[in-house]
């Protein structure tokens, strides 16, 4: 199953299980890269990168956990799927906390990986269609008219044309007019979608 613009990004410090791992994801159509340290992945990391991370929880130098942690000060939104050869319920609880996608065991079942990348990707694709539509709603925002903006305001405030109106000094009749035209800009047609787009000018 090819997952196109996605990436799977392995980290980990064995140079055995990294190999095996390009080899299992690649003969599967999936598009990886692969790093032998958390400090390695950082240091090359992009804030452009879609997919996941594929991370081994205990490595020489900075672990995995802690990777997760910084990548999360930076704002990078890759999911995260975490392996570890000596599982225990804290450090899972740990992954857990930090957002971690699934917490795999080493050796594991090929099934289960894949299912658990699959997860991810899936998780990355609907991070990447949620920030399409924040950056087109965004856009749209800054189509309105100062005034357009200023009833939009108002209007999601929970505030009347009747009302609207008198605060801008304005006509109840062309409050409408200003609110049909940024409704119509912004291509909604309730107040409930307005007040979610409008959450984008904050």
């Amino acid at each position: 199953m090819l997952q196109h613009d996605l990436t799977v990004f392995i980290v980990d410090d064995d140079p055995a299980v990294r190999d095996a791992l390009g080899l299992l994801l690649g003969v599967r159509g999936y598009r990886t890269a692969v790093f032998a340290s958390a400090e390695a992945f950082l240091q090359g990391w992009q804030a452009g990168w879609s997919g996941c991370l594929l991370v081994d929880i205990r490595m020489s130098g900075m672990d995995g956990l802690s990777l997760q942690r910084e990548l999360r000060t930076r704002g990078c939104r890759l999911p995260v799927v975490v392996m570890s050869g000596h599982g225990d319920v804290s450090t899972a609880r740990a992954a857990f906390k930090a957002d971690a996608v699934d917490f795999l065991e080493k050796p594991f079942d090929d099934i289960k990986l894949i299912a658990a990348i699959d997860e991810a990707l899936a998780r990355a694709r609907a991070n990447q269609s949620e920030q399409q539509r924040r950056k087109h709603s965004a856009s749209l925002l800054n189509e309105l008219t100062p005034r357009e903006r200023e009833v939009m305001q108002l209007v999601v405030l929970g505030r009347h044309n009747r009302d609207i109106g008198p605060a801008l000094g304005i006509s109840v009749r062309t409050v409408e007019v200003h609110k049909a035209r940024l409704m119509s800009k912004l291509g909604v047609d309730n107040v409930a979608d307005l007040v979610r787009i409008s959450m984008l000018d904050q």
